[in-house]
């Protein structure tokens, strides 16, 4: 059988069989195992992004935002690690300029609370084409919160997402700024948690039980959650 989005109930549909309680469990550990493997697979694939080799930005970008001029470097807002999703709004793509394209919208809705993201000394940017006050009109419609930005060069090409969306993460060491890792098409779709975010970049979530280079920040892991309306300044530092 199959039910439509109202509920009503196809019978042409062939469902799984119905079984009791205790089969049900013995069906659902047996899935389990295979789900923790996933769970471990994922994990050493965040190890091996954080061992990937860092690319120097050696271009000077600029970006228009909400109080003007801005460089990749000022996209930081003075944290350590930078994460860049290249959202289509703009003159000639679907929804202009009402809307964000579906697929980038979709996107902008999944974005959890940027407060936790801060905290691990990283910050989430969203970059477009659209001038800041459409940027800002559509902000304001959909109730997103993110930092966007207007870019006016050559950073979409440069980066792999003049053509398609894709998420870039940066690092900083003082002034000087590197690309760490690059996710792109489905792989956008996993993107929009804390945690999918921290995973992509190059410090991961700089827990305790990661697999990480020697000398990588690291501190016990939940202790450094808080709601995010009262993460005090210290657990914000920037740098």
């Amino acid at each position: 059988m199959r039910a439509d989005l109202n509920g009503k109930v196809d019978i042409t549909m062939k469902t799984p069989p119905i079984v009791t309680p205790q089969e049900w469990q013995a069906a659902r550990e047996q899935l389990l195992v295979k789900e923790k493997e996933l769970t471990h697979a994922r994990d050493a694939l965040a190890a091996e992004r954080r061992r990937m080799p860092w690319m120097e930005v050696e271009k000077d970008y600029e970006f228009d935002g909400p109080e003007g001029k801005a460089s990749l470097l000022d996209l930081f807002e003075g944290r350590r690690q930078l994460i860049v999703y290249r959202a289509f709004f703009e003159p000639g793509v679907e929804g202009w300029p009402d809307h964000a394209c579906v697929g980038c919208s979709m996107v902008a809705d999944h974005v959890g609370h940027l407060a936790h993201l801060n905290a691990r000394g990283t910050t989430l940017v969203f970059v477009s084409r659209a001038p800041q006050q459409d940027i800002a009109r559509v902000k304001a419609r959909m109730g997103w919160t993110m930092p966007w930005y207007t870019m006016t060069d050559e950073f979409d090409a440069d980066f792999g997402v003049d053509e398609w969306h894709g998420t870039n993460a940066f690092i900083r060491d003082g002034d000087r700024v590197f690309r760490t890792y690059f996710i792109n098409s489905r792989g956008d779709e996993a993107l929009g948690s804390t945690w999918s975010y921290l995973d992509m970049t190059a410090l991961g979530r700089q827990e305790e039980w990661e697999d990480s280079p020697e000398g990588y920040p690291q501190t016990p892991p939940y202790e450094w959650w808080n709601w995010h309306d009262e993460y005090g300044e210290a657990e914000r530092a920037k740098g």
